[in-house]
């Protein structure tokens, strides 16, 4: 089934006071979506049908077909249009695990000793969120609430071109999510990284982060 159509031009989340605009809203959905599996990798999109599905013209979908192929989450081919990008490889996966546990991890050691009380409740009521996405067996949360621990840990560093780098890798790896038999080991794992933090344990924290991201 199409997504919802957006019919105001920004629009509050939940009880959140952050505005979003039709492309965002349109790019979080679609994600969602793709995460999720309910678009395949490889499932051709085209702008006039997503403009439908949406109730929106044809501009704002073209601008997030941009934005998600610079992120990996769509391909973009001459004369074959837009699809769902595909899974990575077996024999490519194990490179891009590495790459993200690489660019993450040098993100955690280099910022350690300035993460704050504040910080750490930041990234507590994510963790929160991805229990309650644990509990409720709900995968698409859990994606979402997942990028959203890891992206604020990647953009503590002053270097913002690390996000640039880690974003497309880390978005190829949560196409149709599979990784977890059992949701709660996602939550187990996440919590593990900010009790050794909170120990102040940067090996515990390290070897945390790397155990997580598979």
């Amino acid at each position: 089934m199409p997504p919802t159509p957006i019919n105001n031009e920004v629009n509050i989340v939940a009880d959140s006071p952050i505005f979003y605009t039709i492309p965002e809203q349109i790019a979080a959905r679609l994600c969602q979506d793709i995460f999720s599996g309910k678009l395949k990798p490889g499932q051709p999109l085209r702008e006039k049908e997503v403009a439908e599905w949406f109730g929106v013209s044809r501009g704002p979908v073209r601008e997030v077909f941009r934005q998600l192929t610079q992120e990996g989450i769509l391909i973009a081919e001459p004369n074959k249009g837009v699809r769902v990008a595909y899974q990575p490889s077996p024999s490519v996966r194990p490179l891009l695990v590495e790459l993200r546990r690489i660019i993450e991890c040098y993100v955690l050691d280099h910022i350690f000793d300035q993460i704050t009380d504040e910080d750490i409740a930041r990234w507590e009521a994510v963790l929160e969120k991805i229990r309650e996405a644990c509990e409720k067996n709900d995968t698409a949360a859990l994606i979402q609430y997942d990028l959203e621990f890891h992206s604020a840990i990647v953009k503590s560093h002053d270097e913002k071109d690390l996000f640039t780098i880690w974003q497309p890798i880390a978005f190829r790896m949560l196409i149709h999510y599979d990784r977890l038999g059992d949701l709660m080991d996602s939550y187990r794992e996440h919590s593990a990284i900010i009790e050794a933090i909170k120990r102040r344990d940067k090996e515990g924290a390290l070897a945390a982060l790397r155990t997580n991201i598979q």
